[in-house]
């Protein structure tokens, strides 16, 4: 039986961080198993909300690669390409600008939500306003029947669904709606002050870091507020520390330190120490694997030269078909 097609992609933003490693990427490396994979370098995006400055899209895009294949996804098996090497996506979101009407892009939350929050970046231009549907464009082009979300992302697909079923209902019945996976819920990663992991907070720890790095950065990170002294009894459960460390160590380890931490029995600086050690250990294995495909002359863009080469069949047949359907093509 045919599997059926999936689509996710990331904005190359910057580097991958342990909540990125926690969250989507560990659902791609099952999803690429189970179905017709396709994943993309969504560099389009990037420029919505960094316009202004794209000296580090390239160089992102290269890295996220790199990332991908050596945290284990399979060019051999999934499908990933650079978004800006499929010109037939900016073609298809032209055409549902014809059928999508504004108030539509206005709803959008993370629209008003991100004009309103985000203060660092010009986000008045057309492009960041129209990203909805590039978004659908991106998923549709290549007939992706599932798209794996988190709840808050479900307007986002909504509005990919309706703009669907407009433009069938007005040139006929071609396009796929795509439906939801509600993606496994990924673990919270705090980062080192607390908050939740952010390359913009500047408290990411991220995957690439060599060990000496990390070392430095758990050693500055943020234990329980209230714990002034090594006498004084912790709360694990608020413990940025805590958190990080369960994700990767054994459970017997977590319970021994939740309990010496309750009872006073075990500093923070200690637990800051095997915290290095236990992460720079658990992503050694990834960091060697990604060193040997950094040292592989141009492996990230063969790897995206590859998966254009497999994905322009498809692009291509879709907006053909489209084409034909708004009454563009040669007619021969």
């Amino acid at each position: 039986m045919t599997k059926k097609r999936v689509l996710t992609g990331y904005r190359p933003t910057g580097k991958l961080h342990l909540g990125h490693w926690f969250g989507n990427l560990q659902n791609m490396l099952q999803l690429q198993h189970d179905y017709d994979a396709f994943y993309f370098i969504a560099d389009w995006h990037a420029l919505t909300s960094d316009w202004a400055d794209t000296s580090g899209v390239r160089t992102f895009s290269e890295e996220m690669v790199l990332d991908w294949c050596a945290a284990g996804l399979d060019p051999e098996r999934c499908t990933i390409y650079r978004q800006s090497d499929v010109p037939e996506v900016a073609e298809l979101t032209m055409y549902f600008t014809m059928v999508t009407p504004m108030p539509w892009l206005e709803r959008v939350p993370s629209y008003k939500e991100q004009r309103e929050q985000v203060t660092d970046k010009d986000l008045g231009n057309v492009g960041f306003f129209l990203y909805p549907l590039l978004q659908a464009a991106d998923i549709t082009i290549v007939l992706a029947d599932f798209v794996p979300v988190g709840e808050d992302q479900l307007p986002h697909l909504e509005l990919t669904r309706e703009v669907v079923r407009r433009f069938n209902n007005t040139y006929g019945e071609y396009l796929r709606e795509p439906q939801a996976i509600i993606a496994k819920e990924g673990a919270r990663v705090p980062g080192t002050d607390g908050r939740k992991m952010s390359k913009s907070y500047g408290n990411a720890i991220f995957i690439s870091d060599p060990p000496d790095e990390i070392r430095a950065k758990v050693s500055a990170m943020l234990t329980d507020p209230a714990r002034k002294l090594k006498t004084d009894p912790g709360d694990p459960d608020i413990c940025p520390l805590h958190q990080i460390h369960k994700l990767i160590a054994p459970a017997d380890e977590i319970a021994e330190w939740d309990s010496c931490c309750r009872a006073a029995e075990c500093g923070c600086v200690a637990h800051k120490k095997k915290l290095a050690e236990d992460l720079v250990a658990y992503l050694a294995e990834f960091q060697e694997r990604r060193a040997e495909l950094a040292a592989r002359p141009g492996f990230a863009w063969e790897v995206l030269d590859a998966g254009a080469a497999k994905v322009r069949p498809v692009t291509d047949e879709v907006v053909a078909n489209c084409r034909r359907l708004l009454s563009l093509d040669s007619g021969v």
